[in-house]
């Protein structure tokens, strides 16, 4: 079975955007829950631009006592303020993704040229911790393997090439597709568990559902926009479907 995990971000976006506390990051964690949703996911940037530390805090409150089995997720750079949260409140995984100065939305994966020391003991803190760690990468040989030497746990697949050349036609999709499986596998043989994440929406979820070896998708930013139309455990419902019916 392959797990969605709901990242809530853009219900933060909206409720700072007015500032006060509509509409409710927990109201709609909530809702992710009683939909089926098998995590939650949260980014919390320095700027703290959507999720906030209170929002990470009460979130994690939240989740032990649902009694469902969902895990929390806390994504981001591995920047000193995030790292003394995630050891705070514990989450079932982190997911350690590279920032850039000015970003919108993640743009690109671990370098496999980052120095193992800038990442390393994170990493070995975060497992000693109980925290499965994963990495966020680019489909690509080497990058792969350095999160293994690194002793990650998983890997996190960016998947916006994927959903770009999607929209190019079934051609485009397959070729790049193709280059998903072929890191999915690399993975796998060097025992990563297989993440993925990042535009993926109801359309092109249909092909990448059948990635070998994929434990889970994060998803956000077109869950919560088809919430908008369909409400918000629809929107859950209607993700979980289309996982559902691989083949």
């Amino acid at each position: 079975m392959i797990k969605l995990s709901v990242n809530v971000n853009k219900v933060a976006t909206i409720r700072n955007s007015r500032g006060g506390r509509m509409p409710s990051v927990l109201d709609a964690v909530d809702k992710c829950i009683r939909a089926g949703a098998h995590g939650i996911t949260v980014h919390p940037r320095a700027d703290a631009r959507h999720i906030t530390a209170t929002d990470v805090r009460d979130i994690a409150g939240m989740l032990p006592g649902a009694g469902r089995g969902v895990e929390f997720n806390i994504e981001g750079d591995p920047r000193p303020d995030l790292l003394e949260l995630v050891h705070e409140v514990r989450p079932d995984q982190c997911t350690l993704v590279p920032v850039q100065p000015g970003e919108i939305t993640s743009q690109a994966g671990w370098s496999a040229a980052t120095p193992r020391d800038v990442l390393g003991k994170v990493v070995r803190d975060l497992r000693d911790a109980n925290i499965r760690v994963s990495v966020f990468v680019d489909p690509e040989a080497a990058p792969i393997r350095w999160a293994a030497d690194l002793g990650a746990n998983r890997i996190e697949l960016y998947t916006e090439p994927f959903a770009r050349a999607f929209e190019q036609g079934p051609d485009e999709a397959r070729r790049s597709f193709d280059t998903y499986v072929r890191a999915a596998e690399l993975a796998h043989s060097l025992g990563l568990g297989v993440n993925a994440g990042h535009d993926l929406d109801l359309d092109n979820l249909v092909m990448f559902r059948t990635l070998p070896h994929l434990d889970e998708v994060s998803i956000g930013h077109a869950l919560i926009s088809r919430a908008l139309f369909v409400g918000l455990e629809s929107s859950v419902h209607g993700f979980l479907s289309v996982l559902a019916e691989k083949a």
